[in-house]
């Protein structure tokens, strides 16, 4: 079993979700839109933690592409719309707690002309090094509550893009895995994020099918 599904997850009120239907995007239609899902928890107790990195990276994107989020309570979301090479994109960023962030998916495709085609999740992992960037087209959570939540919400067997990013493990045994998922990164990693989160945009881009910006600033 994957560490991840030992993760302590603050909890919150669940709702029963009902599966999305599985609509196959028509390519010739101008008026979709892609969506970036960057997971993480909601509260100033979470920012700056490993398992916030999904907000981190939607924040800088946000940054780059001149957009500005803001609260969308019926969506229990922070969102903001960029334009990308002449293409309208939806940064956000579900305030849900991680495992209930199928929530913020099903309010964000019935309000939006989004399928799950144009989905793009961005997120933390244990089991990658330290700043190693993945993307993969499909496949299972692997344990990891927020994509599991997602996952549970579409047809078993839709594919689901994701880019995951490496936080790495604990250097000593006896810390536990949530404890340091949910923790703040070391002042060694600080000085590496820059970096990292500019490796995961490129890769987020790429992924969505855009060209790679250079890092800003």
């Amino acid at each position: 079993m994957s560490f991840r599904a030992s993760v302590s997850e603050p909890r919150n009120l669940e709702f029963e979700i009902p599966r999305l239907p599985l609509v196959a995007r028509d390519d010739t239609d101008d008026n979709h839109m892609k969506a970036i899902f960057g997971l993480g928890n909601p509260g100033k107790e979470y920012e700056k933690t490993r398992h916030n990195v999904g907000f981190l990276v939607l924040d800088e994107l946000a940054k780059r592409y001149e957009g500005a989020f803001s609260s969308k309570r019926s969506l229990e979301a922070e969102i903001a719309e960029v334009l990308i090479e002449g293409e309208r994109v939806l940064l956000v960023k579900p305030q849900t707690f991680m495992n209930a962030s199928s929530r913020t998916l099903s309010a964000v495709m019935s309000k939006y002309p989004v399928t799950i085609n144009d989905v793009l999740v961005v997120y933390d992992d244990a089991d990658l090094p330290f700043g190693d960037v993945r993307y993969k087209k499909s496949g299972s959570s692997a344990g990891h509550r927020g994509m599991e939540s997602i996952l549970s919400t579409v047809p078993n067997g839709t594919s689901v893009a994701r880019v995951r990013v490496g936080i790495g493990r604990p250097m000593h045994p006896d810390i536990p895995l949530d404890e340091f998922v949910l923790g703040r990164w070391t002042e060694a990693e600080e000085k590496e994020l820059k970096g990292m989160v500019g490796k995961t945009i490129e890769r987020l881009m790429v992924a969505a099918g855009f060209s790679p910006r250079p890092n800003a600033g």
